[in-house]
């Protein structure tokens, strides 16, 4: 799993919480419809500012939106934990 794959999903379980669609997340942010849409499926890695906008709008913080990744100095490499799973 790749870091923007974990961004992505912990994104669209931060937005899914709060029952927002992407389209109104994207007016509280600035920010197209598909630019959330390409976040949330991992087609793009977000800017700084992108993550706090996101944060913000979805009253959580951007370290709970990086959840699960980490860097490896010494290995020069992301770990990257698998999200759990949704109970649906």
């Amino acid at each position: 799993m790749r870091p923007q794959d974990r961004f992505a999903a912990n994104l669209r379980q931060a937005r899914t919480k709060a029952g927002v669609s992407q389209e109104e997340l994207g007016y509280r942010c600035e920010l197209h419809r598909t630019e959330i849409s390409l976040l949330e499926r991992a087609g793009r890695e977000p800017r700084l500012s992108t993550m706090v906008k996101l944060a913000g709008a979805l009253d959580t913080t951007p370290a709970d939106l990086c959840a699960g990744i980490s860097w490896h100095a010494s290995k020069r490499r992301f770990e990257v934990k698998q999200p759990p799973r949704s109970k649906d």
